[in-house]
């Protein structure tokens, strides 16, 4: 090794054992000219070229350039570390350990979670539907316009669709995409599926998360809980359907709550009622949470209309049926005597905390 490569090799083991003394990125940042830049050994080095003859300079230039390159590289590797390091630090100083929280108070006891009221009221729901021989279904809470409304009967500019005012979701998609705004769109899928496999009769209900543009009051929500229930089958009749809801209602309410039917109008049903039940708050005496009426609205409900069925290709004139639709928060506030509805989504621990 003669003179020259002795010098760059004492050079670069300088720059290196200075580059392993930084510990931070802002001290690399100011040593960084001194290291590998213009203030370093490499660059006197490189000045003092000028008095070789070319060929000198050419390849003893090239040498120092091989070392200078390595010092680079480790500095980016340096720099690397460094920041690692520097977000590791920072992390662990903004670490919360939950372990070394001390209570307070005695009165803050750690307690363990348990099922939401909703929650709770549709497992309570569902084992009664079980129990009088219905089946459990599912259905998406992301429909097409066809399932949430034409399927139902209810094409594009019908002035029912007023009755559900709604969120769309824009995807980009060229069939318009709702958030349902009711879970009938899961009977829809249960007739359709039950065709295409020829498993009719059905006997099902569904539960779900539904959504409507609805100003939140003492008995309505945006986002809400729908039971959708659908009997395909033979010789199916109106008295049916009424006592399929009387039937629920002794079973959930108690045998002191009754339950009436209402004419009214649904584009998939007809004949078609509302089916009310007596006020749990006032005992039909009228209050603020029933208007003064003495009964609460549970749903709606009614005969299948035949447009629906040949929707999904099922005969009318071989089956007939009948649909009903409640909302399970509503249930949830009768059950419990809940004056408004909005007490459900306040998160209120010291309301919670009596459904334990």
């Amino acid at each position: 090794m003669n003179l020259n490569d002795e010098l760059i090799a004492t050079i670069t083991a300088e720059a290196l054992a200075a580059l392993a003394a930084v510990d931070t990125i802002e001290e690399l940042d100011e040593r960084f000219p001194s290291i590998v830049g213009k203030r370093s050994a490499f660059a006197s080095m490189q000045k003092s070229f000028g008095s070789l003859d070319p060929e000198q300079r050419r390849e003893l230039g090239a040498r120092l350039q091989d070392a200078r390159r390595a010092v680079e590289a480790s500095v980016e590797l340096r720099r690397i570390d460094l920041r690692a390091a520097a977000r590791t630090t920072m992390l662990e100083a903004d670490r919360l350990d939950l372990g070394d929280v001390v209570v307070a108070s005695q009165s803050w006891a750690v307690t363990l979670g348990h099922a939401g009221l909703v929650g709770s009221t549709q497992a309570e729901l569902e084992d009664v539907f079980v129990a009088m021989g219905f089946t459990v279904a599912d259905g998406p809470e992301v429909e097409s316009d066809w399932y949430n409304f034409e399927a139902l009967n209810i094409p594009p500019a019908h002035p029912a669709r007023g009755m559900w005012d709604t969120f769309y979701v824009d995807l980009g998609e060229p069939e318009t995409v709702v958030l349902r705004t009711h879970t009938s769109p899961t009977q829809i899928h249960l007739m359709e599926s039950a065709v295409a496999n020829d498993s009719l009769p059905i006997h099902s209900v569904a539960p779900g998360r539904c959504y409507r543009r609805d100003t939140p009051d003492a008995r309505h929500l945006a986002a809400f809980h729908q039971i959708e229930g659908l009997v395909v089958d033979h010789h199916i009749t109106f008295a049916d359907l009424a006592g399929t809801i009387e039937t629920f209602t002794r079973a959930y309410f108690g045998p002191d709550i009754e339950s009436r039917l209402r004419p009214a109008f649904f584009p998939f049903t007809e004949p078609s009622a509302e089916f009310e039940i007596t006020c749990t708050i006032c005992h039909g005496a009228g209050c603020r949470t029933c208007s003064n009426t003495g009964w609460i609205e549970l749903g709606g409900c009614g005969m299948i209309d035949p447009a629906v069925f040949e929707s999904v290709g099922v005969d009318p004139d071989r089956w007939s049926g009948f649909a009903f639709g409640f909302g399970i928060d509503r249930c949830a506030q009768m059950r419990h005597e809940l004056s408004d509805m909005r007490a459900l989504i306040e998160n209120d621990v010291r309301f919670l905390g009596q459904f334990a």
